[in-house]
């Protein structure tokens, strides 16, 4: 045997570009690497194993008495020749008489080096069995692989490289380039981006495109500075448009890379052409899910005719499929998706798989919605998994309307929007629901009348919401005399309840009163009753007893719709009864109670997370209440957030009513220009949605404003309301959010959230702080000794009501009679939380 006499410390290329991101990768296998005998990176093609690899072994070279050694086996075609290709590398010559293998054994037996096997997927069986003879006979050798798939041998650790970590989309809402440009997707694309054009940089023009870009391209190392690459002769926007053709236009990688790694659509195709013929058909059928799916998905919409659960384990097995644990779901990277999609298009296979991923989508959604919303006998907990599901699958959702729409397939397209409509209405989604419908409503294909009434319901709630009212107006007058035809008596109240919302926006009251009364009676009277919707008309009955002045009317009414969806385990949307309770409780000057009512109301909001727009409510509340209390720094960071949140979802009423409390904090603290401006703001956009301010709010206006005109003088008060009517509304949110920073996904200030207990609580009381405000005092009543008749006498609400919130607090506290709840209630006094 015969060996380099001075043997280098390392074969290890130098690097000729700047490593990028890694960090924790580096960190922890740096680690790692001593203490184990084999260490493989597996991830798909395209991710950086070999970059990884290569920087990692040169950081820890000295680490190992005879260095680092790489060994390319990309070109190796024969796994006989494995032995050959690590002998070349490390110095080893063949031997005379002995093999190649027993050669090389025979020459590592006693050094300490790491060995660093590049690309070992197309001989995995034949690298797994020479790195086991490796290990059992060289003890001081530590190996390190790179891999699409696991060696699979004994005391092998995988390492699953990660895409390289990215911005989250809420970034772009408030763009902070310091905190954009931390994430190494980023920090990749921007470095070799100016090596292709000399002067390139992030900056608040390009950051949303390149986060987009970014995003799109999964934080997959290669096709980010493939993408990079062509900022020399086109723009961020122009590369960030033509991701859909990504195979074409991310080429021309540098001429010295290998052939596979030249082009997108190579590394993927080296992947695919190791995969068996039932991988390959299992990879491309699921193409059709966007934003992953579960096991069970896999099974029902592409299991013909192939084992799902194993073929999957194979796929994830080699790096082709992403298995989120936490989640237990599955997905490709957009990049394996594209490519997947191509290839079950030329199977011919795309439209049969399209449809039944639509038509399983379409009864999800369906099914969501009923357990979500309408569903009175549904428990919370399975509320609550409907909104979680719905939100996990948006992306499967979006795509099943697109199958839809690009089909002209009205009944599926319609079916999907009436079910995904009160999801979008609590994430404030109303420009996205809206064009989906009118992408229907606008095609030949014409729906049955029981479709196309909820249909222009469901779509009238959605315009409301955007101000448009002669719209709004119109087709919920379709939908309601097409229910009235149909003898569709839940269609009835729910579009009378829209109807009543649009004439009290237009200052038209009776009308409203008119609409809800009917509605409340025939849904309370029903047969079966509609108690979704008998709430629903009870707390829009309170808010018109709000602007009418009449708040001890408005909290029995809101009283009443809050029992309601209690007893409905309906908490999400209880959330705005407590919110309309919070408005009576402010107008009453009780400002601790309503700070509760708000509080409580955001609460729930935040834990759902999907309530963006329930969640903006309720801190605009806090933010009024703490002006009013004197704490001026609390109302500015509270409308701060519930402003940003609102403009998200385009709802101008809402930014209106906003910036009409921004202007009387500005002129709280002596800042009469800024006052004026952001109260002539106000009243443009009010106008633009069709809506006059309530008595009271046009009071409290003209009183402050009485006060800067005797100041500044009537001209000078006028020219600056000219100002504010003629800013727009962008600019006008700047003026008032000044230089605040808001970050969206911080905890509320006020402390984490307490969500109300399920029907399904134990018998062991849980805290009181699950009560409502409203509840306590039942519960002190209860200990006095008092009946539902008594208690709705002393509270000035219905009887019902209160056997409604009897029921309410003994489900809460898993009790079964009134006795346990006033014992409880006198442990509970003495425990200070009540």
């Amino acid at each position: 045997m015969r060996h380099r006499t001075q043997p280098g410390r390392h074969n290890l290329p130098a690097e000729t570009n700047r490593f990028v991101g890694r960090e924790r990768d580096m960190a922890d296998l740096a680690t790692l690497l001593p203490g184990e005998r084999v260490v493989t990176l597996t991830g798909v093609g395209g991710i950086g194993k070999t970059r990884l690899a290569r920087h990692l072994a040169a950081a820890v070279a000295d680490g190992f008495a005879d260095g680092a050694w790489l060994v390319p086996l990309a070109d190796v075609t024969d796994p006989l020749l494995i032995p050959q290709a690590v002998a070349a590398e490390v110095g080893v010559t063949e031997e005379p008489g002995r093999t190649p293998a027993d050669t090389l054994l025979a020459a590592l037996r006693a050094r300490e080096m790491l060995l660093v096997l590049d690309n070992c997927e197309h001989l995995v069986d034949g690298c797994a069995a020479f790195t086991e003879r490796l290990l059992q006979r060289c003890p001081g050798l530590r190996v390190l692989t790179t891999s699409r798939e696991p060696l699979r041998v004994p005391g092998e650790v995988i390492w699953r490289v990660p895409p390289l970590d990215l911005p989250e989309e809420s970034a772009l809402a408030d763009l902070d380039l310091a905190r954009v440009g931390r994430h190494a997707a980023i920090r990749l694309f921007t470095d070799r981006a100016a090596a292709a054009r000399p002067g390139f940089g992030l900056d608040r023009g390009n950051a949303p495109v390149i986060v987009r870009l970014a995003r799109g391209l999964d934080g997959m190392p290669l096709a980010l500075e493939l993408a990079a690459a062509r900022v020399a002769f086109l723009s961020v926007e122009q590369i960030a448009e033509r991701l859909d053709e990504r195979f074409r236009l991310l080429v021309h990688g540098s001429r010295t890379a290998a052939a596979r790694q030249r082009t997108l659509r190579a590394t993927v195709d080296w992947s695919h052409d190791l995969l068996g013929a039932d991988e390959r058909l299992l990879l491309r059928r699921l193409s059709v899910f966007s934003g992953g799916w579960t096991l069970e998905e896999a099974e029902r919409i592409c299991g013909e005719d192939i084992d799902v659960l194993h073929t999957l384990g194979d796929l994830v097995a080699k790096s082709l499929v992403t298995f989120e644990d936490g989640a237990s779901r599955y997905r490709l990277l957009e990049t394996i998706r594209h490519y997947a999609g191509e290839r079950l298009a030329e199977a011919g296979e795309a439209a049969d798989l399209l449809v039944r991923h639509r038509d399983h989508m379409v009864t999800l959604a369906e099914r969501h919605e009923r357990t979500g919303w309408r569903d009175p006998a549904a428990a919370w907990d399975g509320r609550m998994a409907a909104f979680r599901s719905v939100r996990i699958e948006q992306d499967n959702l979006r795509a099943a309307l697109r199958t839809s729409a690009v089909a002209g397939q009205v009944e599926p397209g319609l079916r999907l929007c009436i079910a995904l409509r009160w999801f979008w209405l609590i994430q404030g989604r109303f420009a996205e629901g809206r064009s989906w419908f009118e992408r229907f409503f606008a095609m030949p294909e014409r729906p049955s009348p029981a479709l196309r009434a909820a249909a222009c319901e469901a779509y009238g709630q959605l315009v409301y919401e955007q101000g448009e009212l002669d719209l709004a107006g119109r087709y919920a007058r379709e939908g309601l005399e097409l229910s009235r035809t149909l003898g569709d008596a839940k269609g009835m109240n729910v579009t009378q309840v829209v109807m009543a919302w649009i004439a009290l926006r237009r200052g038209d009251g009776d009308g409203a009163e008119r609409l809800l009364t009917e509605a409340r009676e025939r849904a309370r009277d029903g047969d079966p009753p509609d108690p979704f919707n008998e709430a629903l008309a009870l707390a829009a009955l309170a808010s018109l007893a709000v602007r009418r002045g009449q708040l001890r009317t408005a909290g029995r009414l809101h009283e009443e719709s809050l029992a309601i969806f209690q007893s409905m385990d309906h908490f999400g949307i209880a959330a705005t009864s407590l919110v309309g309770l919070g408005v009576v409780a402010h107008g009453a000057g009780d400002y601790e109670r309503a700070m509760r009512y708000y509080r409580e109301a955001h609460a729930i909001a935040d834990h759902l997370e999907d309530f963006r727009m329930q969640r903006a409510r309720c801190l605009a509340g806090i933010g009024a209440v703490a002006l009013d209390m004197g704490d001026l720094a609390s109302a500015r960071r509270h409308l701060a957030e519930s402003l940003v949140l609102t403009e998200l979802t385009g709802q101008r009423l809402g930014v209106a009513r906003i910036l009409e409390v921004f202007a009387t904090l500005a002129e709280r603290e002596g800042d009469d220009v800024r006052a004026v401006r952001l109260a002539g703001a106000s009243a443009t956009l009010r106008e633009a949605a069709g809506a006059a301010p309530s008595p009271a709010s046009g009071a409290r206006r003209e009183q402050w404003l009485d006060g800067v005109r005797e100041r500044l003088g009537a001209p000078a008060v006028a020219r600056l309301w000219a100002e504010g009517r003629a800013t727009q509304a962008a600019d006008a949110i700047s003026t008032a959010i000044g230089d605040l920073t808001i970050d969206l996904e911080s905890p509320a200030a006020f402390g984490p959230p307490s969500v109300p207990a399920p029907r399904t609580a134990t018998a062991e009381a849980p805290p009181g702080s699950t009560l409502t405000p409203r509840e306590r005092e039942v519960v002190a009543l209860i200990r006095r000794g008092l009946t539902n008749r008594q208690i709705a006498e002393e509270l000035v609400i219905s009887p019902g009501t209160a056997g409604r919130h009897v029921a309410n607090i003994l489900a809460k506290l898993g009790f079964s009679s009134r006795a346990q709840i006033a014992a409880w209630s006198v442990g509970d006094v003495s425990d200070g939380r009540q």
